[in-house]
C-alpha cells in the first residue's frame, strides 16, 4: 500500500469516526433535552389527564376507558391518562405521580361548574409536584348540544305538536353549575325547536317528575328525558325510570365528547404549542 493510499483511508476512517460521533452527540443532547432538572422526561406536549369523578357502576369505568381510547385515536402520540375523584382507581394523585412529564393539563369529565372543578382537582393537583393546568368544566358547549340531539335520535325522538324535553343532570348546590345546565338546555332547546327544561337527580331542583309535570301543565303530552351525564350510573339510571315517553343514553363516548375533551386541552396549552398544532 502506497503512502498516500494509506493517508487517504486513514483519512476516511477518521472523518467517519467523526460523523459517528457528532450523531451520537446530537442524539444525546436531543434525548438530554427532553429531560428536567429533576429527572422527569419533558414531553413536546403535556399530558392529557382525563379527570373523573368516579362510580360504583363498573359500566361508568368501562365507558370513560373507551372515550379516551376515542381521544388517543384523535390525537395519535398524545399521552392520555386517567384520573378519578373518587371511587375508582386510579385516583388523581396515583395518576399524576406516574407521569413521564413535570406538567399536564387537567380536563375535568365534569358537565358544569361545581366544587369537584373549583376546589378538589385544584387542590389534588397542588400537592402532587405537578405543574398542572385546570381546563373548564365541558359545558356548556355546542358540542354537547350535538351529543345530546344525537342520543335523542337514537332513542326516537320526533319533533311534532306538543313536544318538550327535560334536560336530567346531577346537580350540585353550587349555582354556577346550575347556570351551566340551563344554559346548556337553552341551547338544546334552540337546537331542537322545542321547550326543554332542567331537572336534577340530587341536590338541586326540579326533580324529573316536577318538570314532566310542569311541562304537562304547559299543554305537553309527549315529554322525553334527554340524559345529561357523562357515563352509566345511579343516577343516570334513575332519571331513566322516571321518564314518561323516551329517554335518550347517557353522552358516553360520542365522538364530540372526545373532540370536546381535545377542545378542552387545546385551550389551555401555551401560545407556543398553540402555534405549532
Amino acid at each position: 500500500m502506497t503512502a498516500s493510499k494509506h493517508l487517504h483511508d486513514e483519512s476516511t476512517s477518521l472523518d467517519s469516526t467523526a460523523t459517528l460521533m457528532n450523531r451520537i452527540s446530537s442524539q444525546l443532547a436531543s434525548q438530554l433535552s427532553l429531560v428536567s432538572l429533576d429527572g422527569r422526561r419533558r414531553a413536546t406536549q403535556p399530558p392529557l389527564v382525563v379527570v373523573a369523578h368516579g362510580s360504583r357502576d363498573p359500566r361508568a369505568l368501562s365507558t370513560v376507558r373507551g372515550l379516551l381510547q376515542r381521544v388517543r385515536e384523535a390525537r395519535p402520540g398524545l399521552d392520555v391518562r386517567l384520573g378519578h375523584i373518587e371511587l375508582n382507581a386510579p385516583l388523581l394523585p396515583d395518576t399524576l405521580a406516574e407521569l413521564d412529564s413535570d406538567e399536564a393539563v387537567l380536563v375535568p369529565l365534569l358537565l358544569s361548574r361545581g366544587y369537584h372543578v373549583k376546589r378538589d382537582i385544584p387542590e389534588m393537583a397542588a400537592g402532587s409536584g405537578v405543574r398542572a393546568r385546570v381546563a373548564d368544566a365541558l359545558g356548556p358547549h355546542p358540542y354537547l348540544v350535538e351529543a345530546l340531539r344525537d342520543r335523542l335520535d337514537e332513542a326516537g325522538w320526533g319533533r311534532t305538536p306538543g313536544t318538550a324535553v327535560v334536560l336530567a343532570a346531577a346537580g350540585s348546590r353550587d349555582p354556577e353549575s346550575r347556570t351551566d345546565t340551563g344554559r346548556t338546555a337553552s341551547l338544546l332547546s334552540e337546537r331542537l325547536g322545542v321547550p326543554v327544561l332542567t331537572a336534577y337527580a340530587s341536590t338541586a331542583g326540579p326533580t324529573v317528575p316536577e318538570a314532566v309535570e310542569r311541562l304537562r301543565s304547559l299543554g305537553h303530552r309527549r315529554i322525553a328525558v334527554a340524559s345529561y351525564f357523562t357515563a352509566p350510573g345511579r343516577f343516570a339510571t334513575e332519571c331513566a325510570a322516571q321518564a314518561p315517553w323516551i329517554v335518550s343514553a347517557p353522552l358516553g363516548t360520542h365522538p364530540a365528547m372526545a373532540r370536546l375533551l381535545l377542545h378542552r386541552y387545546d385551550r389551555c396549552l401555551p401560545d407556543r404549542m398553540n402555534a405549532a398544532a
